[in-house]
């Protein structure tokens, strides 16, 4: 076979090789997404219905619960490993790694919840957009990720799509919350998302270059320390008084474990894909609020949101349909704990011996 044939054998293996990882990647991540929307809008309902129905207001409650269901699924595995990667020599070494990680992300959880208490719902769900340019700064500046330009404009696409969503809530009158103290409510939702987008682009780089199970055994451990000693300091009065019954505790469990399977869901889908991707998946979760609001709680329907979903969807799908350059190891993150390969090193590797299996069988034929 002669060269040019032996090259144009390999081009068409490589385009084909590629253009089927692609499409079952973007589908793959296009669905888990999905889920992940699903269970951000599983902890909306239910903690709204706690609010509305039962004048339940005790956000460091709940989210305790779900950093003890991550302590007690993840942290034991910790103990029962050995070498650099047991639980003692992590928390020696990283351990103010994790506790940062702990408290960034506990009050992230918690500046949210009480932004309802100052401000209107389209302020928040305006201003929670935040996060995807906060994300897209951190991934560009410790983790060396670079976009290109139809990123950026399949983000404002998405934007697009969330404007179309704030606008039906508006023509419907569905403008909830409290105007109390706008201001100190709005800077609430931004702190919220900056915390977030820190959050989870230090998830990215950990899951990335160590274990899914180090980091949600080393959050749920720090986690629940730091959400249990707030809420006793914040929410023990407002603990002590909830009227307990079938139905909060059901709607309590319902938010644990919402939050639990989203935590746990989020690692292997971001090992896979990149931290603004699965935000702008997350985009979703308000328009499904939106939709299970209208049977539960009676919202007035509006064909925008059907466009929204839409308009979110084809944002999301042309941000994945371009690779972006993966994130390397070799950046201001980088800790001198890792003396054996880190996970991202061993992947790399793999994958350029299986390239040079892939040249040797094209050119063999």
């Amino acid at each position: 076979m002669s060269l040019d044939a032996r090259t144009g054998c390999f081009d068409s293996c490589t385009q084909a090789s590629i253009g089927q990882a692609l499409t079952w990647r973007l589908l793959r991540n296009l669905v888990l997404g999905q889920v992940l929307a699903v269970l951000v809008c599983g902890t909306a309902v239910s903690s709204q219905y706690l609010s509305s129905a039962y004048q339940v207001d005790a956000p460091m409650l709940q989210s305790a619960i779900h950093y003890a269901l991550l302590c007690l699924a993840y942290t034991p595995a910790l103990f029962c490993m050995r070498g650099p990667r047991s639980v003692f020599q992590m928390s020696r070494k990283r351990w103010l790694q994790y506790f940062l990680l702990g408290l960034v992300d506990v009050e992230a959880n918690y500046s949210v919840v009480k932004a309802y208490q100052y401000t209107t719902l389209t302020s928040i769900q305006l201003l929670d957009c935040f996060v995807i340019p906060v994300v897209m700064i951190l991934s560009w500046w410790f983790l060396k990720t670079r976009y290109r330009p139809v990123h950026y404009v399949s983000v404002c696409i998405c934007l697009l799509g969330v404007g179309a969503m704030v606008g039906a809530d508006l023509l419907a009158g569905r403008d909830q919350g409290s105007t109390s103290n706008i201001l100190l409510g709005d800077g609430l939702v931004l702190l919220s998302a900056a915390l977030y987008g820190l959050s989870n682009v230090w998830q990215e780089y950990a899951v990335k270059n160590r274990s899914r199970l180090e980091f949600l055994g080393m959050l749920g451990l720090f986690g629940s320390v730091i959400s249990g000693v707030q809420m006793m300091a914040l929410e023990f009065h407002h603990a002590s008084v909830i009227q307990w019954s079938w139905q909060v505790a059901v709607l309590f469990g319902a938010f644990a474990c919402c939050m639990f399977t989203l935590y746990s869901l989020m690692p292997v889908i971001i090992e896979d894909s990149n931290a603004a991707a699965i935000n702008l998946s997350m985009l979703t979760a308000d328009v499904f609020s939106i939709f299970c609001g209208i049977f539960i709680f009676h919202y007035n329907f509006s064909g925008l949101y059907v466009v929204s979903l839409v308009v979110i969807f084809v944002g999301f799908i042309t941000f994945n349909a371009i690779p972006i350059a993966p994130a390397t190891s070799d950046n201001g993150c980088h800790d001198n704990a890792a003396d054996e390969p880190t996970k991202r090193e061993v992947e790399l590797a793999e994958e350029e011996k299986s390239k040079s299996i892939h040249v040797v069988d094209c050119t063999s034929l």
